[in-house]
């Protein structure tokens, strides 16, 4: 995927193409961009949306999107966990034995919807993975769970998160949104960026 965008309120001349395998964390304070950058990616919004956008974002054909963000999912009511997921691998990778196939998805805990909502986006088997804050709400269990899975991986990720530990294992640099439109490509993680700034602003 290759992504090229002007704009004085979101981003400011950035130009990048995601190569394969490649795994990228976001940082940045709130109301940097952040989820502007991940709605354009993902389509939420167009490159005409408002018509004050300018900018290209060219999809490769064999693209298939994934996109883990904090709104989580939708079901109806009286849905099963195996009829939200179907992969048994998966399910009881990701700790959800047999016993619990058959419960509705409105009697699990908040970690446990989340937990299913992950698994409802990687059973689709994307190449390019976005994970929005993907530590929110997620037990200690399931986070290492998740992180032996996504260094397996056989995709690209995106990463948005604060958590310094999760980031120091996955990816290998980092697009960090300064504000006014600026991102910048920090090659490292996210330790090594803290320790740039440390240094950067002694």
């Amino acid at each position: 995927m290759s992504f090229w965008w002007e704009d004085q309120c979101y981003l400011s001349h950035f130009t990048y193409n995601f190569q394969r395998y490649e795994r990228v964390g976001i940082v940045g304070r709130n109301a940097s961009g952040k989820t502007t950058f991940l709605n354009l990616l993902t389509g939420g919004y167009r490159p005409e949306w408002g018509g004050t956008f300018e900018g290209v974002i060219d999809r490769g054909e064999s693209l298939r999107i994934g996109y883990y963000h904090q709104a989580g999912m939708t079901f109806k009511p009286g849905q099963t966990v195996l009829e939200t997921v179907s992969d048994l691998h998966l399910l009881n990778r990701f700790l959800f034995p047999h016993d619990m196939l058959q419960n509705p998805v409105e009697r699990l805990s908040g970690g446990e919807r989340r937990r299913l909502y992950l698994l409802t986006i990687l059973m689709k088997q994307p190449n390019f993975l976005i994970l929005d804050e993907p530590t929110n709400d997620l037990d200690i269990v399931t986070l290492e769970i998740l992180e032996e899975y996504l260094l397996e991986f056989k995709g690209s990720l995106l990463i948005v998160s604060h958590d310094r530990h999760f980031l120091d294992r996955l990816v290998d640099h980092l697009f960090v949104f300064c504000g006014d439109g600026v991102v910048k490509d920090f090659v490292g993680d996210y330790t090594e960026y803290r320790k740039f700034i440390k240094d950067y602003e002694a």
